[in-house]
C-alpha cells in the first residue's frame, strides 16, 4: 500500500512540473515596440544578458539614466544589453510623448542603449513583457510586482528570470555588475 502512494505521489509531482511548463512562457517568445514604432521581437536577445527597467523622465531615480548608460557602454561588447521601457504608473513622472522622452534621454544622458515605447507596468493595461516579468505562471521563477520607476529585471542567456531588483539599487552597484560580469 505505501509503494502505491508513493508511485501516485511522484506521478502527481511529475504531471504537475510538466502542466506548470505548458503554461511558462519563454522570454523568447516575447514582442514589443522600440520608441521609434519598429518591431521589436525579443529572440534577437538569445545568448544575452538582458536588464529591463521601467523608467520616467521627472523621478528622484531619472539620475539613473546616467549609470545605464555607463553600465551598458562598458558591457555592450560582452553580450549585455538594457532595454528601457518608459512608463507613467508612478506619480505621473513620465507625461511625455515617444519622440518627448527619446529627446530627453538623448539630449540629457546621450542614451544608447534600447528604449521602447512608452507602456503601462502595471494594472489592467500592463504591457506583455511586464506580465511575463511580474508573474510566476508565466516566467517560471517567481512573481513580483513593479513598485516604482527603474525598478530593473535580470534576465540571464537562456532567458531566464534571474532577479528583481528595486529603484534604490544603483545600475553600477557591485551586485549588477557582478552579474554581469558573470561573477
Amino acid at each position: 500500500m505505501k509503494i502505491r502512494y508513493s508511485i501516485l505521489f511522484v506521478a502527481l509531482i511529475a504531471f504537475s512540473a510538466f502542466s506548470y511548463k505548458i503554461n511558462s512562457t519563454s522570454f523568447y517568445q516575447l514582442k514589443s515596440k522600440t520608441i521609434e514604432g519598429k518591431d521589436f521581437n525579443f529572440d534577437n536577445l538569445k545568448g544575452k544578458k538582458v536588464m529591463i527597467v521601467n523608467t520616467a523622465s521627472k523621478c528622484g531615480y531619472t539620475g539613473q539614466y546616467e549609470d545605464l548608460e555607463k553600465l551598458y557602454k562598458t558591457y555592450k561588447d560582452q553580450n549585455f544589453v538594457i532595454i528601457g521601457f518608459p512608463a507613467n504608473n508612478f506619480g505621473r513622472q513620465e507625461p511625455g510623448t515617444n519622440n518627448e522622452i527619446k529627446e530627453f534621454c538623448s539630449k540629457n544622458y546621450g542614451v544608447s542603449f534600447q528604449m521602447m515605447e512608452k507602456i503601462d507596468v502595471k494594472g489592467d493595461d500592463m504591457n506583455a513583457v511586464y506580465k511575463w516579468l511580474t508573474s510566476k505562471e508565466l516566467n517560471g521563477k517567481m512573481d513580483s510586482s513593479v513598485k516604482w520607476n527603474f525598478q530593473k529585471y535580470l534576465i540571464d542567456e537562456k532567458g531566464n528570470l534571474v532577479d528583481v531588483l528595486y529603484s534604490n539599487e544603483n545600475p553600477m552597484s557591485d551586485k549588477i555588475v557582478n552579474w554581469v560580469r558573470g561573477k
